[in-house]
């Protein structure tokens, strides 16, 4: 051996921080900059949706995020915890300000502290995933493709996890809380068209999988600087085209990922003539289709109905009979258009008495389906003898009163009932502003339409927050709903982005399922959604409104909705294998090193 050979041997070779293919370094960013990036993703994500609604801060807020939960070592665990924390507060709290306005600071920020925890847990399970050999770095002189194909499976893996806790927190607790999803954000991106193959979960993995990529993607060209700088250009030739090579590979990749929804063939189904919004009067009327048929398919022409609720900031219940004399206001006036309707569209709480227990209200809406000649949705609670209260959609019919019923199945807790009612109020009396508790339904988000020529349209009537839950809507239409009907009432959340983000989620589903839909508020934002998530006409906040729609009838199923439960099934077994296997392995390596 040579004296230069014995030198170079002699010579501790630095580790490679941001190899590409386990780019978690021996310690990670140090522990401020590591909150510094946790408080910018957080920030990212809630750029991403409305009412700021840049949906590409989606893939910056994952990438951010990925980079905060670097850091590794005997206790990054514990450090990542509290990483993904921050993270989720800076989020959370500004994304569901509104959950301020509608009740008071305790519940909000416990609400937000809750979600944000599932965020803290994705620090720790990473921080145990990613300790497998295949997300670790490559050997020194692998080759390009080598750690390319590392890098993304380090991405994937990511994603992996990510969806796993995203698909949890929408199930637990008291029913889970799916608001928030990255999908969501997506409707008006190439990336959100996923949703008619495999739904929110692979659009949020979709979302995951390119922002993590495009970071990895980062550290390398910063690398490639760092070690130009160091060593100058000719030193560091050799490594830095391969960094080159594995940056513009992993952008492809990215690229890839994020843009091949747009050949995914939507809408599904037969499609009517291309859409068409005019203005007429006080009265919008549209065209719910987007896609280029010759022949015109079945249609329902619907008219929906915002009547308002008066005074903004006023709650559901405030000004009940102006509540149910607005709608009864816009009902006359689709009346007096002679529109040719199939059904009349109401609200939740369109009307806050029930026409089943009150005469005078059911004679009112007697007198409104007959003059508009269409049955009546309408949104009202009842209040059963045994106690407790059923939030429902009522079908109206002139002569015959009710004669078809869905009852929401998923009360939102703490807002429209309150579990551990004792133990809450310790923190908060606001949870006696609830004081009569609504009751689940047991049946499906589906009621049958009869039609004038005959025959029945199904409608999958999912109630207010129910949107934001893929089983609910997935289950309706596998029932053979053909359009979705969302009633809701944001009358409590003032002059938020509360309406916005729920339209956006009415968006997404409407891609899921591949049907058109109408979302109906006391107050707005009501929205008419092509079935392939377009959004074709939209009211303002707090106005009376109406809109006339044509909704184009399906039948067939998208992937998304035939694939059922399995994505997230999938998902959430992955995860769990990739945590314990990660887990396993780090504890394998640390007794070769003591035994070393």
């Amino acid at each position: 051996m040579t004296a230069a050979d014995a030198a170079a041997s002699a010579t501790p070779v630095r580790p490679d921080p941001s190899d590409p293919a386990a780019p978690v370094p021996p310690a990670g960013p140090s522990r401020p900059v590591s909150l510094l990036l946790a408080v910018a993703a957080g920030a990212s994500l809630w750029a991403a949706f409305p009412d700021v609604g840049w949906w590409p801060a989606a893939f910056v807020g994952v990438g951010l995020l990925w980079a905060a939960l670097r850091r590794q070592g005997p206790r990054a665990a514990g450090w990542n915890l509290l990483v993904g924390l921050v993270a989720g507060l800076t989020f959370w709290l500004p994304h569901i300000w509104w959950a301020n306005i509608a009740t008071d600071t305790v519940p909000w920020v416990a609400l937000s502290v809750m979600e944000a925890a599932f965020l803290a847990a994705l620090g720790t399970l990473w921080t145990w995933a990613r300790r497998l050999p295949l997300l670790r770095r490559a050997r020194p002189g692998a080759s390009a493709g080598r750690r390319v194909g590392r890098s993304v499976a380090h991405a994937a893996a990511f994603a992996v996890v990510f969806v796993a806790v995203e698909q949890w927190r929408s199930e637990i607790p008291f029913g889970g809380f799916p608001w928030g999803r990255l999908a969501w954000a997506m409707v008006d991106a190439p990336t959100g068209r996923a949703a008619w193959l495999g739904g929110t979960t692979l659009v949020t993995f979709l979302v995951a999988f390119v922002g993590v990529t495009l970071a990895l993607a980062v550290v390398h060209v910063a690398t490639l600087v760092a070690d130009r700088s160091r060593t100058g250009a000719a030193g560091a030739a050799g490594s830095g085209a391969d960094r080159g090579v594995t940056a513009g590979s992993l952008v492809a990749v990215a690229a890839v990922a994020a843009l091949f929804p747009v050949l995914l063939p939507l809408p599904a189904g037969a499609d009517p003539a291309p859409p068409v919004a005019t203005a007429d009067l006080a009265t919008l009327t549209v065209d719910a289709d987007t896609a280029t048929h010759e022949v015109p398919g079945p249609v329902l022409r619907v008219g929906a109905v915002q009547g308002n609720v008066g005074e903004p900031g006023l709650g559901s219940f405030a000004n009940r009979a102006e509540v149910l004399n607005n709608h009864l206001e816009g009902t006359s006036a689709l009346a007096r258009r002679d529109a040719g309707l199939d059904v009349v569209l109401w609200p939740e709480n369109g009307s806050d008495l029930d026409p089943q227990e009150v005469p005078e209200v059911a004679a009112a809406l007697d007198g409104a389906a007959e003059a508009v000649g269409a049955p009546i949705l309408v949104g009202a609670q009842e209040y059963p003898p045994t106690g407790g209260r059923y939030n429902v959609s009522l079908l109206w019919q002139a002569g015959q009163g009710v004669t078809a019923r869905y009852a929401k199945q998923h009360p939102a807790p703490f807002g429209e009932y309150i579990p551990l009612r004792s133990f809450v109020r310790v923190f908060s009396a606001e949870v006696d502003r609830v004081t009569n508790d609504m009751l689940p339904g047991t049946e499906p988000a589906v009621i049958d339409l009869p039609r004038a020529e005959g025959g029945t349209v199904p409608m999958a009537t999912v109630i207010c927050f129910e949107v934001a839950y893929d089983e609910i809507v997935r289950d309706a239409v596998q029932r053979g709903a053909q359009v979705l009907v969302v009633p809701t009432n944001n009358a409590s959340f003032g002059y938020s982005a509360e309406s916005t983000q729920q339209l956006q989620m009415t968006r997404m589903q409407a891609m899921t399922t591949g049907r058109a839909a109408v979302q109906v508020s006391t107050v707005g934002v009501s929205g008419v959604v092509a079935p392939d998530g377009t959004l074709v006409a939209d009211t303002e906040l707090f106005t009376a409104e109406q809109i006339v729609a044509d909704l184009p009838l399906r039948t067939t199923l998208t992937p998304a909705v035939r694939a059922g439960y399995w994505p997230g099934w999938v998902a959430g077994v992955a995860a769990v294998a990739l945590v314990v296997a990660g887990f396993a392995s780090g504890l394998a390596g640390r007794r070769l090193e003591e035994d070393a």
